[in-house]
């Protein structure tokens, strides 16, 4: 087995899998390996998504153990390990237990095996509404509106329908820092989940008036916050080594060895960011410059997988309405973080794929011809093109006007009510009418982007630059349209896939070497992302008009819904 080169894993545990990646210094992968991870849902309730940290566990050890078998690295050449998460609640005894979150009976029972309230799950919208009530400093750092996905609305909807006796004997931890406390057997909390997701506010910490507003006095627990972490100086920057690293337990479960340094964890997205950011790109055959630190504050990542998040750095804090932060020492020490997103954009795409009446003649058609739905999709939108005589899919589809938000709309409006639309349907159930459908799709999909990068650079941002991760980055079309409609280049990753799980290993590089100096953490961020491809803006001078004119009345159709449901909730009440 080969020993000479130092190695780091990083584990991402996303939405619907745990992935882990060994990597050398330079960046490239050894090996990975990924495992599915369950999610429960409630078929009379559709806001609910659970899962369970025993589950999650499992599948990470299986990971980690079939990539060192893969890549023939022994354990002791791994010298860092880090995590990336998901942002969702996971609960625990003070023993490290998990403590069911399902309504019902047994909530708050010791040992139940769902005790992770995923971050998609919207059962918390009554909560939220209170929370945004209060007019709080807190909400000064998200946007001015809490989205019911974070932390503290499920928190104290588990209160409400938790016994108290129960409900005090509860850790709660946002998905990151549940994996580093499982390693070390350390509670120390991360700047980015605490700050980011659980309301700890940058400079000032926990807001004891703001908990005991909303309801949540007991957390408060004579300023110790043992419930909450992060109390007194238990929270570190990304990648700060934790506690003296892996347990005996921990270790062995993982097939690495006792005492291997730990890194502060980080959300998934951030670990995006921190995977894409630092990349040099090629153009025209020639390689760009290696970026300094400062040229961060210019790229924003959006990390796109089942929803998309949208990440720049900043040296002083930005505030932007709608979208979350800033949020100080989220990733780099001194530098703040905005954080935008859309709550569903691969999971929107599928959506409407898998619900179309054609559905069954595209898998069909897709299997006939050895190719994947997309691609049948992607010929039938030029065979349509060729018989409408226009240049351009945005020609094709200029009539029809597509409003995204499903699921509701995180950025730049935080609002969980907003609802999508489809403007200019006809009597047709065809597969040329799922085509349209589909690029109608992608292309709301990337005028949404534009609003939030618009939104934040009219606040104050100075934003230039695209740099996509996650699997929608395979998509080029989409990749095409997210330069021609918000006018700025894309770069892709040399590996679309990895960036974000890529990001993980880095921090446990920086834990390995005791990184404190974010000149130093950018550097290895440069040093271990592999150059990737850019993308230029490329619209004819007929699709920016068109691109332009449905940005507009992307907007108006915004402006219509709040109307609408304004003269029907005014109906309502009369």
């Amino acid at each position: 087995m080969s020993t000479e080169k130092n190695y780091y894993i990083g584990v991402d545990i996303g939405t619907g899998s745990a992935r882990a990646c060994l990597v050398d210094a330079s960046g490239r992968i050894a090996a990975s390996d990924t495992q599915d991870t369950k999610t429960w849902r409630d078929d009379n309730d559709h806001r609910i998504f659970e899962q369970s940290t025993t589950d999650i566990w499992s599948k990470i050890c299986i990971a980690v153990k079939n990539t060192l078998q893969k890549s023939g690295v022994d354990k002791s050449a791994v010298k860092g390990l880090g995590f990336d998460a998901t942002c969702s609640l996971a609960v625990a005894d003070f023993e490290g237990n998990p403590v069911s979150v399902t309504k019902g009976k047994d909530i708050g029972s010791v040992g139940g095996e769902r005790n992770i309230i995923l971050w998609a799950d919207h059962r918390a919208e009554k909560e939220a509404e209170l929370i945004n009530s209060t007019d709080s400093i807190v909400l000064k750092y998200v946007g001015g509106t809490m989205s019911l996905e974070m932390e503290v609305p499920k928190i104290l909807w588990l209160k409400k329908h938790m016994d108290a006796a129960n409900f005090s004997q509860c850790q709660f931890f946002d998905l990151p820092d549940y994996f580093t406390y499982k390693c070390t057997g350390d509670n120390t909390r991360s700047f980015c989940s605490t700050t980011c997701k659980c309301s700890f506010v940058p400079d000032k910490g926990w807001q004891e008036d703001f908990f005991t507003r909303i309801g949540l006095a007991e957390l408060i627990d004579g300023s110790e916050w043992r419930q909450m972490g992060a109390a007194k100086g238990r929270v570190k920057p990304a990648g700060t080594p934790i506690g003296h690293g892996l347990t005996g337990e921990a270790a062995e479960d993982l097939g690495l060895l006792k005492g291997t340094p730990v890194g502060s964890g980080l959300i998934d997205a951030y670990a995006g960011w921190m995977g894409t950011v630092g990349a040099r790109y090629t153009e025209n055959g020639c390689l760009s410059v290696a970026p300094g630190l400062d040229e961060s504050r210019h790229r924003l990542a959006a990390v796109a997988g089942t929803s998309t998040c949208h990440l720049v750095q900043s040296k002083e804090g930005v505030f932007v309405n709608g979208v979350w932060g800033p949020y100080r020492d989220a990733a780099f020490p001194g530098w703040w973080m905005n954080e935008g997103g859309q709550s569903s954009t691969g999971q929107l795409i599928d959506f409407v794929i898998t619900t179309h009446a054609a559905y069954p003649e595209l898998q069909e058609r897709a299997k006939q011809e050895q190719k994947n739905i997309h691609q049948v999709l992607l010929e039938v939108l030029k065979k349509l093109c060729q018989e409408k005589q226009v240049e351009s899919f945005t020609e094709l589809t200029k009539d029809i006007h597509f409003y995204p938000d499903y699921h509701g709309n995180r950025s730049p409006i935080a609002d969980p009510r907003m609802r999508g639309a489809i403007i200019g349907l006809e009597l047709d159930a065809s597969i040329a009418d799922l085509s349209k459908r589909y690029y109608l799709t992608l292309e709301a999909i990337a005028l949404q982007t534009r609003h939030i990068i618009e939104s934040m650079n009219t606040a104050g941002h100075e934003i230039n630059s695209l740099y996509l991760s996650g699997g929608q980055a395979r998509n080029a079309i989409l990749m095409q349209l997210f330069a021609d409609a918000c006018r700025v280049p894309v770069v892709l990753p040399a590996s679309y896939s990895e960036a974000v799980v890529l990001g993980a290993a880095m921090l446990g590089r920086i834990a390995a070497e005791k990184v404190t100096a974010s000149e130093q953490m950018w550097n290895i961020m440069v040093e271990m992302t592999l150059p990737g491809t850019l993308v230029a803006p490329a619209p004819s001078p007929k699709v920016q008009k068109l691109l332009d004119a449905k940005y507009k009345i992307f907007r108006e159709i915004i402006e219509i819904q709040k109307r609408w449901r304004r003269q029907v909730e005014e109906a309502v009440l009369q």
